[in-house]
């Protein structure tokens, strides 16, 4: 990971790092019995910060590009040590190496389901998952506030803990954002935004940042998700008979003959089945044989609705009385021809001789009297 060029067998002359692993984020400049040369080589390419730690003391920080490690480059070293203007001896220091490229392909997810309010279900339980990438962008607050003397500090170690943070932010912003959970597959990129905003804050104080965030997949529960299945194949399904008859079609058209009648007999079956519980008989919707009913039979019409009529006599209404009742006042002379009546759907009142239905009740003569 490390490459050492000594010019002589004590003093170390070149230092810089190169990496392969895709996931250190920092390592240590091993010098282990040796002592930094002053005006020694410091290499630190593009995507790397070297950092500085002297005496347990965070000191200078240097970014891309090649440095002679004089006085003039160790500002706050120099602080620290008291060095004047010429001073040439070796000195003793840790150099970390902090990779600042992102680090990709990094996975999170809710480890429970997340209670949110829906305004269609109600209370419901969400789960979700998602990528994001990472990188360090305060390298000295980095140093401080995570890595501390860790020679080798790889992305697993601090991935688990910014999990932590993205569900708990996910969490909130699923809560407040009022979204249909039926809405939210095409909302993920403006909830994604709103989670790396709540984020940014906390992953700041470490020293970091997130470039990227992603939400994959927002899911119900394997059991709400058969519900709502079973709810949606409803609405698909629409009218039972007509379905029927789609399936025992389609089954003629791709099953030969032992497939159209078996469609044709599952079909009659469901009609009937239909038609049952459409129409069930005094004690519920009993199955019958073929023998017993027919297949196909109609429901019996409903018997017609008797008209009333109402009477107005001065300020008075009386009623509702049928055409029966009516009959018996024209015999009694409690219904004229003059008499305001009125019925539902009439406009207003009318005399009822005016009425085709009663002018009927002034016409028919009484039969003769019994002979005695």
């Amino acid at each position: 990971m490390g490459i050492f060029d000594f010019l002589t067998g004590e003093f170390i002359d070149v230092i810089h790092w190169t990496d392969d692993t895709r996931d250190t984020m920092v390592w240590r400049f091993e010098r282990e019995g040796h002592e930094i040369k002053y005006g020694a080589k410091l290499t630190v390419r593009e995507g790397q910060a070297a950092v500085f730690v002297h005496e347990g003391q965070l000191a200078d920080v240097f970014g891309p590009g090649l440095y002679m490690l004089e006085t003039n480059n160790l500002p706050i070293m120099t602080t620290l040590q008291h060095w004047d203007h010429g001073f040439r001896s070796p000195f003793k220091s840790e150099i970390y190496f902090i990779n600042t490229t992102r680090i990709g392909d990094l996975k999170w997810g809710t480890k429970n389901p997340i209670i949110a309010r829906d305004p269609e279900f109600g209370p419901i339980r969400l789960r979700a998952y998602g990528t994001y990438t990472m990188r360090v962008s305060d390298p000295a607050r980095f140093m401080s506030e995570i890595v501390g003397t860790d020679g080798e500090f790889t992305a697993d170690e601090i991935s688990f803990q910014i999990r932590n943070v993205i569900v708990q932010e996910f969490s909130r912003a699923i809560a407040g954002a009022g979204i249909p959970v039926l809405d939210m597959a095409a909302n993920t990129a403006d909830l994604g935004k709103l989670v790396t905003k709540a984020i940014e804050p906390v992953i700041a104080a470490y020293g970091l940042s997130l470039p990227e965030f992603y939400i994959e997949n927002i899911s119900l529960p394997e059991e709400v998700e058969k519900v709502l299945d079973k709810r949606t194949s409803m609405g698909i399904a629409g009218d039972l008979t007509r379905y029927m008859q789609f399936n025992a079609a389609e089954a003629m058209a791709t099953g030969g003959a032992g497939g159209a009648m078996g469609a044709a007999m599952g079909a009659g079956i469901g009609m009937g089945l239909g038609q049952q519980m459409a129409h069930p008989g005094p004690w519920g919707a009993v199955p019958q044989t073929a023998a017993s009913a027919p297949a196909y039979a109609s429901p019996p019409p409903l018997p017609p609705v008797e008209k009333v009529w109402h009477l107005a006599e001065g300020s008075e209404v009386k009623g509702p009385f049928g055409r029966g009742h009516m009959g018996r006042l024209v015999t009694d002379g409690g219904l004229t021809r003059e008499t305001l009546v009125w019925t539902p759907g009439q406009d207003g009142w009318k005399r009822a001789e005016d009425v085709a239905e009663l002018a009927q009740l002034f016409t028919i003569a009484p039969p003769p009297p019994p002979l005695g």
